[in-house]
């Protein structure tokens, strides 16, 4: 017996889609008042956030308890890191060779010392707080409780994996808390149903937001910079992510159908944070394990930003076309092995992925920091174009890790991914 069929105002994409089309409206007609709407975005990723460090504490704990033995959570773990490690770096050299192919910044003939420093002065000295040692240090909490309250999921992820190897160690004399964890799961995944009402206020106010205070009009000067690195991006999907996906058994359209609600919250809100913990329960709908969907999942937020990787490299390459500073081969490698360490620490804090890009361009004297400024009106969209990248990619990501570990098999992912997404959680759950 089929399921009465949903008015068109109750299905929440839809819902989203209205409220950000409404935003857009609004800030294209009203800017003073459509500025007057960022709480309503602020607030909504607010109080969304404040559910992801207890959530992926709990989900990684409970998944690494429940695991057969130490050595297949070591197994995970080795294989993420070594996914993730690969494919950020072949992002980062696809985003070189598509500055080169697409030349960009051609023609634009920017003089340096027309450009002024103070417009990314704020970005810059943020940039030099970034690193290699900074983030690897970052990733150790001043104490257990400090890793809730700083809002960093590697913190989090580092103290959930102890705490899941410790239970795993006491064995049934942790029984008790494991119950424990599992029924404070069910309870965070409810409140998280219960917030998604609001998606479409947070949707309305951040689109509303931003093209109030930064126009549509801010685009038109930079939109072969936009329309190439959408090109980029787009390539990079096609030629290696749609091959890793089909290697899975899903396809990459079925995949983004499925996650098609998170991937529209996440472009009105600019923030793919918001979308985990839903992202994470949908994961496991899939018949993917709590282990791992807790150790791919948050960990691709910080290792797995092929959006991001494209954009560094491709931005560098655009600045320096734009003011004419040819850039050799070596100084393009250059730029790989830099963003590479820098990349890594592309989130967890607001403008994330611009400050990074600072931090890159600031140990390299060929191209000036200053260049910043010729995209910093229209960062605000790159970082939806950017976070619906890295969303897709992370997708990908989970599925080809879960296949390559033995957690699933295709033919199961597959028949489960073809689930409408509507479908309720429970009945999901006895396929």
């Amino acid at each position: 017996m089929s399921a009465k069929k949903r008015p068109f105002y109750r299905k929440l994409h839809n819902q989203v889609l209205l409220a950000a089309a409404f935003g857009i409206l609004l800030g294209a007609t009203a800017p003073e008042t459509a500025v007057a709407m960022k709480p309503l975005g602020d607030g909504y990723i607010k109080i969304v956030k404040m559910l992801i460090a207890p959530i992926v504490f709990c989900i990684i704990v409970s998944g690494i308890a429940g695991m057969g033995s130490m050595k297949a959570v070591g197994t995970v773990g080795a294989k993420t890191l070594a996914y993730f490690l690969f494919f950020s770096t072949l992002a980062l050299v696809v985003g070189l060779i598509a500055a080169d192919a697409f030349q960009p910044g051609a023609g634009m003939n920017v003089d340096p010392a027309a450009l002024d420093p103070a417009a990314v002065a704020t970005y810059a000295n943020a940039a030099h707080a970034q690193g290699i040692i900074p983030f690897i240090l970052g990733i150790i909490p001043e104490n257990f409780v400090g890793a809730f309250t700083q809002g960093s999921v590697l913190q989090v992820l580092l103290v959930a994996i102890l705490f899941g190897f410790a239970l795993r160690t006491l064995g049934e004399r942790a029984d008790t808390v494991k119950e424990l964890i599992d029924r404070i799961t069910k309870v965070l995944f409810v409140i998280v149903e219960f917030l998604v009402v609001l998606s479409p206020i947070g949707a309305f106010g951040a689109m509303a937001f931003t093209i109030g205070a930064f126009g549509l009009q801010t685009l038109l000067p930079l939109l072969k910079f936009l329309v190439t690195f959408i090109a980029s991006c787009a390539l990079f999907i096609l030629i290696i992510l749609v091959p890793m996906a089909l290697w899975a058994g899903v396809s990459v359209l079925r995949l983004c159908r499925y996650i098609f609600e998170e991937i529209l919250i996440q472009m009105s809100v600019a923030s793919s944070e918001v979308v985990m913990p839903r992202l994470m329960e949908k994961y496991e709908r899939l018949g993917m394990s709590k282990a791992v969907v807790g150790l791919v999942v948050p960990a691709g937020y910080s290792f797995n930003l092929q959006g991001t990787n494209i954009y560094m490299t491709f931005a560098i390459v655009f600045i320096a076309q734009a003011v004419n500073i040819p850039l050799t081969i070596e100084q393009q490698i250059t730029v790989v092995l830099v963003a590479f360490l820098t990349s890594k620490a592309a989130t967890g804090f607001a403008n994330a992925g611009f400050i990074v890009l600072a931090a890159t361009l600031s140990v390299l004297p060929t191209v000036p920091v200053a260049g910043l400024a010729l995209i910093l009106g229209i960062d605000p969209f790159m970082s939806r174009l950017r976070g619906l990248a890295n969303l897709i990619g992370n997708a990908v990501a989970v599925c080809v890790i879960a296949v390559w570990t033995k957690d699933v098999e295709r033919a199961e992912l597959r028949r489960r991914l073809a689930v409408p997404p509507q479908l309720d959680i429970a009945a999901a759950k006895q396929l």
